[in-house]
C-alpha cells in the first residue's frame, strides 16, 4: 500500500487479476449506491477499476477482488480535489455518476469535476431540481401528477418531497395545510429536514410502483429498455401491518426511506408504451440540455387500475434499483446473448467509445 499525507486522499494497491486490461481507461466510480457492480461490470468487460472509497468503508471494499484500486477519503467531496483528480488522471478513468454524487455534491460542483463523467453531468441538475425536473417531464409528454405550490392550496393527499435525491427520506403525506404543518415542524424537530430548506408539494398517484430503467446509447442512437423494480420504504410500509386504531394513536411521521428493491416483470401489452415514454424523454433532454439524455437513466412512477401510468419522478443516471439484475434483467436477454447488467452496459459502451474514438460523445 501506499499512504499520502493524511490531508489528501490516499491510494490503497490491490493485487490485480493475471488477465491484462483490454483497453488502459479505468472506470471510477463513489464507494456506495451502485458501485459493486458498476465496478464488476467493468472488470467483466477487461477495463481496470477504481473506487474512491470513504475510510469508514474500506473494510468493505477490500474484500472484492474486482476492484483494482481505492482511492481513500474522508468524504466523497474529496473528489473535486486535485489531488484525487491527478490519480484519475493519471489512469485515463471515466467517472460512472451515481444517486450518492448527487446527494453529496451541489449542482456546480459535479459540473466542476474535471474527469470525464459518464452521460450527461449537466442533466444532474434537472434531476435535483424540482421545477427544471418538471419542466423536463412535461416537456416529454409524460403523464405527471399536478403539482401544488403554496401548502394553503393542498385539498386532496398529496406526497411532500425534498430536493434532490434524498433516497425518500424526509418525504411525507399531507391531506391539508394543517396536516403538512404539523409533519413539517415534526420533521423540522427530529432534524431530519432543515427550516429553510424547500419542498415540493405533488398531488399523491396511487397504483402499483414501477421504476422503468433504461439505456440510451450515443454510439447507436438507440433506446434499450433494461428492466422495472419496486422500491421498498421503511417505514410506511411497515404500517400497512398495523391495525388502524393504533396507526391513529401514533403521532410518528412515516418516512419514505429507500431500504431495497424487488424485481417486476410488466405485461407484455405495456412494452410499446414504455418505449414511447422513453424515447419522449431522450428527445426532450437532447432538446432542453445538450446533449440530451446518454447513458442509464429511470422512469419512475405508478400504474393504475387501468393500467395507465402516471410519471412522478425520473433519475437521469443509473438507479441502485439495478443491482437486483447483476447477472442481466429479463429484458435485456432479449437483447443479449450473455449476462449483462447495467454496470457491464456502462462499461461496454465506455470500451466500444474509447476503440472508435468516440470517448468525447458519450462523456461530459
Amino acid at each position: 500500500m501506499r499512504y499520502s499525507n493524511t490531508s489528501q486522499p490516499h491510494i490503497v494497491h490491490k493485487v490485480q487479476n493475471s488477465t491484462a486490461s483490454i483497453i488502459m481507461t479505468a472506470i471510477a466510480t463513489l464507494g456506495s449506491h451502485c458501485s459493486l457492480q458498476v465496478l464488476k461490470g467493468a472488470k467483466d468487460e477487461g477495463l481496470k477499476t477504481i473506487l474512491v472509497c470513504e475510510k469508514k468503508r474500506e473494510k468493505l471494499y477490500k474484500r472484492f477482488p474486482f476492484i483494482d484500486e481505492l482511492i481513500m477519503v474522508n468524504s466523497f467531496k474529496e473528489v473535486l480535489n486535485q489531488k484525487c483528480q491527478s490519480i484519475l488522471e493519471e489512469n485515463d478513468a471515466v467517472l460512472i455518476p451515481h444517486g450518492t454524487l448527487i446527494a453529496q455534491m451541489s449542482s456546480d460542483e459535479i459540473e466542476s469535476i474535471k474527469t470525464p463523467v459518464f452521460g450527461n453531468k449537466r442533466i444532474l441538475r434537472w434531476e435535483s431540481n424540482r421545477e427544471m425536473k418538471e419542466k423536463l417531464m412535461r416537456e416529454a409528454n409524460l403523464p405527471i401528477p399536478i403539482s401544488v405550490s403554496d401548502p394553503k392550496d393542498i385539498n386532496s393527499l398529496v406526497i411532500v418531497k425534498r430536493q434532490g435525491a434524498a433516497g425518500g427520506k424526509g418525504y411525507f403525506l399531507a391531506a391539508n395545510e394543517d396536516d403538512y404543518n404539523t409533519k413539517r415542524n415534526q420533521l423540522i424537530s427530529d432534524g431530519i429536514i432543515s427550516k429553510d430548506e424547500t419542498l415540493y408539494i405533488q398531488e399523491y398517484a396511487a397504483g402499483v410502483l414501477a421504476y422503468l430503467q433504461f439505456f440510451y446509447s450515443p454510439l447507436k442512437e438507440e433506446l434499450e429498455f433494461f428492466g422495472v423494480d419496486q422500491r421498498h420504504e421503511s417505514d410506511i410500509e411497515g404500517l400497512a401491518r398495523i391495525p388502524s386504531e393504533q396507526q391513529l394513536k401514533t403521532n410518528k411521521v412515516p418516512s419514505f426511506n429507500v431500504i431495497g428493491n424487488s424485481p417486476l416483470v410488466l405485461r407484455e401489452s405495456l412494452l410499446d408504451e414504455v418505449y414511447n415514454m422513453g424515447e419522449n424523454f431522450v428527445k426532450a433532454a437532447k432538446k432542453l440540455v445538450s446533449p440530451g439524455m446518454n447513458g442509464p437513466f429511470c422512469i419512475e412512477g405508478v400504474y393504475d387500475e387501468n393500467a395507465k401510468f402516471t410519471s412522478f419522478e425520473f433519475s437521469a443516471r443509473i438507479v441502485a434499483g439495478t443491482n437486483i439484475y447483476m447477472d442481466g434483467s429479463p429484458y435485456y436477454t432479449l437483447l443479449f446473448n450473455e449476462p449483462m447488467s447495467m454496470g457491464r452496459r456502462i462499461a461496454r459502451e465506455v470500451k466500444t467509445a474509447v476503440e472508435s474514438n468516440q470517448l468525447g460523445k458519450i462523456t461530459t
